[in-house]
């Protein structure tokens, strides 16, 4: 199958990519390619030249903070621009060509105050960042026949392109012990990229719609996970110290302090999932090669 994407060069794209494409052929639709994804004609001139039955929503701002610091600037901000306006020209251009839309989306748009959330789940998004991408969520679940929106979390993997996964970040602190706080009473999950690949062409091939969720098969604190890097990649835990949910994110833009994605529904379709363990074994043993 051919594939149109944006985002594609990116942390999770660009692994996406690499899995999938021993099966699919893949085009790009970013600036690099000569497509401002922002400006609604230059979309629809693409989309309509491309044979491809799905387009791969990918690219998003992501710097959470940056998005909160620009929040008063509303529709004018970029986290805007990108996360809602692009998402609802790319949208509107499938409709109208009866192309197949997948949208990532995040465990940020919950406020964090349920012991975990389902595909069915009511959103209630805090942060900018988390609102701006709740709204793409909406367009895309309003195209009933072609939407499909996978939410993720704190995606990891192994040689991360572009920026550090938040995994591999504690691992640089830990290698050169720089002190790591992390909270005890927060639960979140990882999506571990390569789970992330399969669970999509899986929904793919079957032309899904709706909402699923692929997170890590496992929840845990993040004091929990910078022990596990510790223990999977062989350095010392003295750096790893305890703090607070409310400590830690006291200055920054608020996210969800449990922020667990169930994973019935896709497991449900054959997809096995690694718990954060298990994905920082595969990861270190790629590395290692």
């Amino acid at each position: 199958m051919n594939i149109i994407g944006t985002g594609l060069s990116g942390l999770v794209g660009s692994r996406v990519t690499e899995l999938l494409g021993v099966f699919h052929s893949f085009e790009d639709l970013s600036l690099e390619a000569g497509v401002d994804i922002t400006k609604f004609d230059e979309v629809e001139k693409r989309l309509t030249a491309s044979n491809a039955p799905w387009v791969f929503h990918f690219a998003a701002f992501t710097d959470v903070q940056g998005s909160e610091a620009e929040k008063d600037k509303g529709i004018e901000s970029a986290s805007w621009k990108v996360n809602v306006e692009a998402t609802r020209n790319i949208a509107s251009v499938c409709d109208k060509l009866g192309k197949h839309i997948l949208y990532l989306s995040t465990d940020y748009v919950f406020d964090g105050m349920a012991d975990s959330y389902d595909e069915q789940a009511v959103a209630n998004p805090q942060g900018w960042y988390a609102k701006t991408k709740y709204e793409g969520e909406k367009i895309i679940k309003n195209m009933t026949s072609l939407g499909l929106v996978v939410r993720i979390a704190n995606p990891y993997r192994a040689k991360p392109v572009g920026k550090k996964d938040f995994m591999h970040k504690i691992l640089e602190r830990l290698q050169q012990g720089l002190p790591v706080a992390a909270p005890t009473d927060q639960k979140m999950t990882a999506t571990y990229i390569d789970d992330l690949a399969h669970g999509i062409e899986k929904l793919i091939s079957i032309n899904a719609t709706g909402v699923y969720n692929i997170p890590g098969a496992d929840s845990f604190s993040p004091y929990e996970g910078a022990l596990a890097i510790a223990d999977v990649f062989g350095t010392s835990k003295t750096a790893i110290s305890e703090t607070t949910f409310e400590a830690y994110f006291a200055s920054r833009a608020p996210i969800p302090r449990y922020g667990v994605l169930t994973h019935d529904k896709i497991e449900s379709l054959g997809i096995q999932l690694h718990t954060f363990k298990e994905g920082l074994i595969e990861i270190k043993q790629m590395e290692d090669k």
